[in-house]
């Protein structure tokens, strides 16, 4: 198909599109928020799953679906997870292709060795691609950047930076482009078809991992605009992020400072105050189980301690002493850094940490070929959910997934393939004051943005309740009626629009946990606990370990 494509985000899911899409000779405009590199992409640590021609001894392409399935709780979508791992390997070729550099077994990319690929939680095999040690986000988002400027200076595409996306513009019930604003003046990117690739919602919560731009944006523009939403209760809070406060010198940290699960893949463990380790009381994978029990037990062990909005201690000096000094310089440098600036020499000292948000597995409903149900509209990454992810993503197969469904974007772009949906595919309705609801709340404070946080996090965090919940759709209500009127969308002030974003999200987020009376993966009601242990519960199929 000829025509434009506007994509929507500078994550690996848009920058990677991008660069298939005007590689194939498409007209592309790539529009992103704040400057290029602004993305989670960047920030991430652990790095990519993938089985490769060459895997670790023992591990295949059916192992990693089958650690896919188990982590989400029998809540993924099977021919999504079966179809990403199967493709993973041609994309991360086609990641090399593009200059990103992966470590090697003897050491840094410049090395002749094999990939090096390190083991995280709840995977069954070591499977995890990583560049520069703990940089690899930043790495292959900084080669990818790098292509697609020089693809701009070629003429084959177009980029606007600090462009905010405010709406869809739509026509005869078709996507047919981007209203953005840009240096304060509203503008119109007419286009034969959109992706979004805007990440996720982390500023919903108080403790976040995500950087300041991950507000809802995507997720709201496609409600928006009539798309269908799923899984939204799912949002995974990372166990281990630096907690600044009780750090020496928290002015020195640029952002939150995630520590990444790779670390406790090499060997760190997790101790409460008094010293004591404390995981193994909760799950037999102790620090290694997957990310939303950890999190979930260190909640829940702070509530027993009497200390729910404190903090525990992860211990990395015995890695230092098994694998020998200066190991963790070596595989974590820009960690150490980190730490370090914080005034933490983690060789030697406890690095105090809580749960934080980090990824939201909900997002715009799309099929395999990363359609939503609004036709010429499509959706890759953090903002889409494939299915992929189930009710707990899965160490490090986020970056995957952006890689896998943004080209699967393009492909069905390239194709002229019809729009995917049906007619029951509608997205929830958000609750507002409209809706008759009391306007008592959970709180007194007017609306800001860091009363959303608090709210959301003491309401709709690692731990829920029924009672908690409709308290947060009361106040939620009430927010909206007076923070939401149509004249906003007008406004050309970024933060408004960023603050109905987040909003809109909010109501969305807890009107699913609402609806969802159990408790499954990331969602914990603590009025509604499992009755068992849904890991050890579900195997996977035969066919999944031997086809």
């Amino acid at each position: 198909m000829t025509g434009r494509l506007a994509v929507v985000g500078s994550g690996i899911a848009g920058l990677y599109a991008a660069l298939l899409a005007a590689d194939a000779g498409t007209d592309v405009v790539l529009l992103t928020k704040g400057a290029l590199d602004h993305s989670n992409t960047w920030y991430a640590q652990g790095g990519i799953s993938a089985v490769l021609a060459e895997p670790s001894p023992g591990d295949t392409v059916a192992a990693h679906i089958a650690d896919t399935l188990r982590a989400g709780a029998g809540h993924c979508n099977e021919a999504a997870v079966r179809l990403m791992c199967m493709e993973a390997r041609q994309d991360i070729a086609s990641l090399q292709r593009y200059g990103v550099a992966f470590d090697t077994e003897h050491g840094d990319a410049a090395d002749d060795g094999g990939p090096a690929l390190g083991l995280e939680a709840a995977h069954s095999a070591p499977r995890i691609l990583h560049a520069g040690g703990d940089a690899t986000g930043a790495r292959v988002a900084g080669a990818l950047i790098q292509a697609v400027l020089s693809r701009r200076d070629d003429g084959k595409l177009a980029i606007l930076t600090h462009a905010q996306a405010t709406a869809l513009v739509t026509r005869d019930g078709q996507v047919a482009g981007v209203q953005y604003l840009q240096d304060g003046r509203r503008a119109v990117l007419d286009a034969d078809a959109v992706l979004l690739a805007t990440g996720g919602a982390g500023q919903l919560f108080a403790q976040t991992t995500n950087p300041a731009v991950a507000t809802a944006d995507g997720l709201a523009l496609a409600v928006r605009a009539g798309a269908a939403v799923a899984d939204l209760e799912f949002f995974q809070f990372h166990p281990t992020c630096l907690v600044s406060s009780a750090t020496a010198h928290p002015g020195r940290l640029d952002g939150p400072l995630l520590i990444s699960e790779a670390v406790r893949g090499e060997g760190a463990i997790l101790l409460d105050s008094g010293g004591r380790r404390f995981m193994q009381a909760y799950h037999p994978d102790a620090e290694l189980a997957p990310r939303d029990v950890v999190s979930r037990s260190i909640a829940l062990h702070l509530a027993k301690l009497g200390d729910p909005t404190g903090h525990v201690y992860l211990d990395a000096r015995g890695i230092e002493h098994a694998k020998g000094a200066g190991f963790l310089l070596q595989r974590f440098p820009t960690l150490t850094r980190k730490t370090l600036d914080a005034g933490i020499d983690w060789t030697r000292e406890l690095v105090p940490v809580a749960p934080a948000a980090h990824y939201w597995m909900g997002g715009v409903r799309t099929d395999l070929s990363a359609r939503t149900t609004v036709p010429g509209l499509y959706a890759a990454g953090e903002v889409a959910c494939t299915g992929v992810q189930g009710a707990n993503r899965l160490a490090s197969n986020s970056l995957l997934e952006g890689l896998v469904f943004g080209r699967r974007a393009v492909e069905s772009f390239l194709s002229g393939a019809p729009a995917w949906g049906s007619p029951e595919d509608t997205p929830p309705r958000a609750a507002s004051a409209a809706d008759g609801l009391p306007l008592t709340h959970a709180s007194g404070e007017p609306f800001s943005r860091e009363a959303l946080r608090r709210l959301m996090t003491s309401h709709a965090g690692v731990l829920r309740s029924g009672e908690l919940l409709l308290q947060a759709t009361r106040t939620l209500g009430r927010w909206a009626a007076v923070v939401c009127p149509p004249a906003v969308a007008d406004s050309a002030d970024p933060a408004v629009h960023e603050d109905r974003n987040l909003l809109l999200a909010a109501q969305l987020l807890v009107d699913a946990a609402l609806k969802r009376g159990e408790s499954l993966g990331a969602h914990y009601r603590s009025d509604k606990p499992v009755e068992t242990d849904y890991l050890t519960s579900l195997r996977p199929k035969a066919s999944l370990l031997h086809d």
